[in-house]
């Protein structure tokens, strides 16, 4: 399973390319799809990444909903169809199409920002506010994590 971690700002150039981050990249190589899977979040002003194991398991989760359920229709409809198949170039760079850059409000830079078996790409200070927002919201209800015995293979 890919696990993505950390959080690193790199350069957008002219042509909309960002390098991803070789930890990243690392992540995904074992990957038969040489590349990241990238769609709209629907709760936040920002991208949502993952690799293609991670997509096939989500869309595993979509068909368990009730077929035609409104549930099934939106998630689908968010999931699936704005989902963009971000193959790597030989440096290690994808091209984020004008229509995402412009949903996540990305300029000159963007943060790869890792969330474990996922990730999401954000503008820079957006993100540095969400995460002192989210922060805060821990800190308040005191939130603690339970760690979860491993799954047995």
């Amino acid at each position: 399973m890919a696990l993505f971690l950390s959080t690193f700002t790199n350069k957008v150039d002219a042509k909309g390319r960002i390098s991803v981050p070789s930890s990243f990249r690392a992540a995904v190589a074992e990957q038969s799809f040489q590349g990241i899977i990238l769609f709209k979040s629907y709760r936040l002003p920002a991208l949502e990444g993952c690799d293609m194991a991670r997509m096939a398991t989500m869309s595993q989760s979509v068909d368990h909903l009730d077929l035609f359920s409104e549930d099934q229709d939106d998630l689908a409809a968010t999931l699936f169809a704005d989902a963009h198949q971000l193959p790597f170039d030989g440096d290690g760079r994808v091209m984020l199409p004008e229509e995402m850059r412009h949903f996540a409000g990305i300029e000159k830079h963007a943060c790869f920002v890792g969330r474990g078996a996922m990730f999401q790409v954000w503008a820079p200070d957006a993100f540095k506010a969400h995460q002192l927002e989210a922060r805060e919201r821990l800190r308040q209800r005191g939130a603690t994590l339970k760690i979860q015995p491993p799954k047995e293979l």
